[in-house]
């Protein structure tokens, strides 16, 4: 018999798979292994892909061979991750202080910003296209259908937002209560965000359904491979 490579990777797939199965009778030492090994794995890619993607080209290099503005701009985050490891002891945890408010700092002022530009100003522009009525009579759209679709989206889109609205004024009684139109806009709002769950769900399900077949599929092939040897 000779060992191919595809024999020895169908092996290991088929491993793995049904080291996975097994949680379907539990948790497992066998499950609990394939998910040890997928985490190892997974952590190690991770690691050495930021070791030679980023490390190495924007740390090392800069460091060895560049000029001295770059060996002082490359010096800068070599200085805040030797910050960064002082956390391991407890007297000088403190010098972390200024690196980790820089981290978090910059992260939130990223995912503000992505959240802006990436998601909020995209989704108005898209709720006003549905009203392009000169769009809508080139894909052979009604007037009717374009309007209606457009409203569906604005409605949705406004409702959604006012279900986050969280202002709120204190009653006699000392409950917090919204605005009675704003309460009503927020239920509205609450079956828009149902469905659209609804629609994710349906689509990652559908994507798990997806996997189950390509992983039965692949069995398939794999016996079939297996039987020709």
């Amino acid at each position: 018999m000779i060992f191919s490579p595809d024999l020895i990777t169908g092996v290991i797939s088929f491993l793995f798979t049904i080291l996975i199965f097994s949680y379907l009778i539990g948790d497992n030492p066998l499950f609990r292994i394939a998910v040890y090994i997928f985490v190892g794995v997974s952590a190690g890619y991770v690691a050495a892909i930021a070791f030679w993607q980023v490390i190495v080209p924007r740390l090392v290099y800069p460091l060895a061979f560049g000029s001295i503005y770059e060996k002082a701009f490359a010096a800068i985050p070599l200085l805040g991750g030797v910050f960064i490891f002082m956390k391991i002891s407890p007297r000088l945890a403190g010098m972390a202080r200024l690196t980790m408010a820089f981290l978090v700092g910059a992260g939130a002022a990223v995912i503000l910003a992505g959240a802006v530009i990436g998601t909020l100003i995209p989704q108005v522009e898209a709720t006003i296209n549905f009203f392009d009525l000169n769009a809508a009579a080139a894909r052979n759209i009604s007037v009717v259908e374009a309007a209606g679709n457009g409203s569906i989206i604005l409605a949705g889109t406004v409702f959604s937002l006012i279900y986050f609205h969280f202002g709120a004024r204190p009653k006699a009684d000392g409950s917090m209560h919204r605005f009675g139109l704003i309460e009503l806009a927020a239920w509205v709002g609450r079956i828009f965000i149902g469905i659209t769950l609804g629609a994710i769900f349906a689509g990652v399900y559908a994507a798990a359904l997806t996997a189950l077949i390509e992983r039965i599929a692949s069995l398939i092939n794999f016996f079939n491979l297996f039987g020709n040897f």
